[in-house]
């Protein structure tokens, strides 16, 4: 497949690594020379061009731009009506990334996590599965939505994903200052996360380690005291569109 990626920024980069070795041609922007240049200069079957050249050189184009640059970027460039598009753009709708590439087609939209690039990551996405699925299905899990609204919403619940990697961190911070091997301790911690939750539901999970005065039940419950819970539902509705937040 000749694959062609306009915004060459970190996750565009973690997204190319994650398909580099399946044979595809691949052609990257310039726009970030530093992650350009390091997937040239490591694979054989990827080289830079300028924007047009991307476009010129691909039947698949990874839009990685951010949505308020999209339109200055993408409007001075003559695509191919062949042409279809996956957008990586979360400020943007597929159907406002669709109108800024005609004749070409955005026929689905995806937010990929860094972890893409090893594979084993999930991806959710809104609009043609098949095309998602035939490129980075092999070596991770698609999450297809329904419609716009369900797609905002997955969006804002991804975000859980920061202030989980800062709980870690801080936990790590407090442990390493008791413990003799810091680094060690914040291994174990993510990996205890990681590997809990990637193989029980959080329902089941959460009942498990409630034991009565133990350690887990009394941590969770400090912080539901504290305020956590509704910090973290406030702040997931805040970020929603004002129509599927249900404001007016």
């Amino acid at each position: 497949m000749r694959i062609g990626v306009i915004g060459c920024g970190t996750i565009a980069r973690a997204a190319v690594e994650g398909i580099v070795l399946d044979g595809h041609n691949i052609t990257v922007s310039e726009r970030n020379t530093e992650h350009a240049s390091f997937l040239a200069e490591t694979y054989e079957n990827v080289q830079i061009a300028d924007n047009q050249g991307v476009v010129d050189a691909s039947d698949v184009l990874f839009l990685g731009l951010m949505a308020e640059v999209a339109p200055d970027v993408l409007g001075p460039l003559t695509f191919r009506t062949s042409q279809v598009a996956i957008s990586f753009m979360a400020g943007a709708t597929l159907e406002e990334a669709d109108a800024l590439i005609q004749p070409a087609r955005a026929t689905a939209i995806m937010m990929p996590f860094p972890g893409i690039a090893a594979g084993g990551t999930p991806i959710m996405m809104y609009g043609d599965t098949g095309i998602v699925a035939d490129i980075f299905g092999n070596r991770n899990s698609i999450f297809p939505v329904r419609d716009p609204d369900e797609m905002a919403a997955y969006l804002c619940a991804q975000a859980v994903l920061s202030p989980v990697a800062l709980m870690v961190s801080d936990a790590a911070d407090w442990l390493g200052d008791r413990v003799s091997d810091k680094s060690q301790g914040e291994a174990f911690l993510r990996m205890l996360v990681a590997s809990n939750l990637s193989t029980t539901a959080c329902g089941p999970l959460i009942e498990a380690l409630n034991t009565p005065g133990g350690y887990n039940q009394r941590l969770r419950l400090h912080m539901q005291t504290q305020g956590f819970t509704t910090a973290l539902k406030s702040g997931l509705t805040g970020m929603l569109p004002t129509a599927a937040n249900g404001s007016r």
